[in-house]
């Protein structure tokens, strides 16, 4: 059977995917699985949901050691007991049934040897595990594809057997960890081969030319359980469930994987249990009909109310869990806050230290230029305040600092930002003050410095004068926040030069 041109060009698409080292490997190894034209045909028919038994008994009919196959399987001791022996390849897949059939067609062509205990076996175990549990989940969730279901489960595994043909003893030392995690497998095979067994599998299937729906959803079964496509997620899910199957601690296991499932809410709880009804029995059936012994840990029944026990107490602990993380970040995040407002604060004055105020000045600043706004800045420094230190000493001075602080943050609106800028330097920005509005502020201080004095000195009031720069957005060409401060600033200076005790406005005086 040869590709489509479709198919030719998915088949060039998934070997660019692939390393270069890997993909000559793959095309040289001699022993690359192969399908021959009859199973391909029969995965034709099963693509079909209105194919019939006696459709897939007229392909199996052309190919004589199929047929012999499909009719040993039937004679089997499972169906002997109580029943004639077939012998032809119609009565041998009625007896089987669909699934049964597809499972011997494609271990007849896969496995057409009896494998001992390696990881080819071991895969093959898990395929048809996987595959009982992906049709019986169609069966409730879309039963047009039930056949479907079977086979791609069947399937979604084949890149480890292509890997294992190409690089037999990497392969096995790899794969010779029965219970690893699939995510696990898969980051390991990256690692190695630069590609994992998905990718490779996709790359099989579209080699051996099967139709590209079959090719696509290899390539995307392990992509996880967040979809709206019932068929799609029944494949996605039975990997993990073979997985669990044969775990050693299989109700931990499932556990896990009813959590992941419980956080997508994709599939209904009856939906699971409907699963793990008689599902032992029927992976009994068909592993004894193939010759592949699976041990069961438990009853399925037993095994989905341990995991679903088991994820309750992780549940109930987790939560418990999560309560202390909370409050550890609760108490995390006010120790955070405290420490960042301590980083915006003078530790003397209690007013915003200069790197807030140069913030906070620089994104109103832009914020006022762009909504069409205005803003002032006062700038203020205390006269004299070195003589005062000269004087009466550098504790004294830190008073007067203190209160002077106190004073502004009284004096000020909540919108207001008063700060120390640097000694007795302090910066007062005004969103949505003209300058007019900002000297009547300055006005009330320099009234309030009038009126009460800052300290009482030998029980004598020692009282404290300023000089006062006030610049506003709305009389300048201010192209920064830094011009805008350097203006109310030489505005204070000209007080300063003029005898200090007053106040300056920037384009004004």
């Amino acid at each position: 059977m040869g590709l489509a041109a479709v198919d030719e060009t998915l088949y060039a698409s998934l070997t660019n995917e692939l390393p270069s080292f890997l993909g000559s490997a793959l095309l040289r190894s001699t022993n690359l699985p192969s399908l021959p034209a009859v199973a391909l045909q029969v995965l034709e028919v099963a693509r079909s949901p209105k194919a019939s038994l006696s459709d897939y008994a007229r392909v199996i009919e052309r190919d004589p050691g199929l047929t012999a196959r499909l009719i040993a399987a039937a004679n089997s001791v499972h169906y002997l007991r109580s029943a004639q022996p077939t012998q032809t390849s119609l009565e041998a897949t009625q007896r089987l049934g669909l699934d049964a059939t597809l499972a011997t067609v494609l271990s007849f062509t896969l496995f057409p040897w009896p494998t001992a205990e390696d990881a080819a076996l071991q895969t093959w175990r898990r395929a048809i595990v996987a595959a009982v549990v992906a049709s019986k989940l169609a069966r409730q969730l879309c039963p047009a594809k039930v056949g479907s279901a079977f086979t791609l489960a069947l399937l979604q595994d084949i890149g480890i057997l292509a890997i294992l043909t190409t690089y037999p003893d990497e392969a096995k030392t790899l794969y010779a960890e029965r219970h690893m995690p699939h995510a696990r497998l898969t980051t390991a095979e990256r690692h190695r081969f630069g590609s994992d067994h998905t990718r490779v599998g996709a790359w099989l299937a579209a080699k051996w030319g099967l139709p590209s729906p079959i090719v696509h959803a290899i390539y995307q079964s392990h992509d996880g359980f967040l979809t709206d496509d019932m068929a799609t997620l029944c494949l996605r899910l039975s990997g993990p469930i073979a997985d669990a199957w044969f775990n050693p601690e299989p109700s931990n296991a499932l556990a896990i994987l009813l959590k992941q499932l419980a956080a997508t809410e994709t599939l209904p709880m009856n939906a699971v249990e409907a699963l793990f009804h008689r599902l032992p029995e029927q992976i009994d059936l068909l592993t004894d009909i193939l010759d592949l012994k699976v041990s069961v840990p438990m009853d399925s029944q037993t095994l989905l109310a341990d995991a679903q026990q088991l994820l309750y107490q992780h549940s109930l602990t987790l939560t418990a869990r999560l309560d202390a993380q909370q409050q550890q970040l609760n108490t995390l995040q006010l120790h955070n806050t405290a420490l960042e407002v301590r980083s915006r604060i003078d530790p003397l004055t209690q007013l915003a230290n200069r790197a807030w105020l140069e913030q906070q000045l620089k994104e109103q600043f832009s914020l006022c230029n762009e909504q069409g706004r205005t803003m002032s800045v006062v700038f203020i420094d205390l006269d004299h305040f070195k003589a005062l230190n000269d004087q009466y000493g550098h504790q004294t001075g830190d008073l007067i600092l203190k209160r002077f602080g106190k004073t502004l943050a009284s004096l000020t609106r909540s919108g207001d930002l008063a700060g120390r800028y640097g000694g007795e330097e302090f910066l007062i920005i005004l969103p949505d003050e003209t300058a007019q509005t900002a000297k009547q502020l300055a006005e009330r201080i320099a009234l309030y410095l009038n009126e009460q004095p800052m300290l009482k000195i030998d029980q004598k009031p020692l009282y404290v004068t300023a000089s006062m720069g006030i610049a506003c957005l709305n009389d300048g060409n201010f192209s920064n926040e830094r011009e805008l401060i350097d203006a109310a600033d030489q505005s204070m200076y000209f007080i300063k030069r003029s005898g200090r005790r007053g106040i300056s406005v920037h384009g004004q005086d």
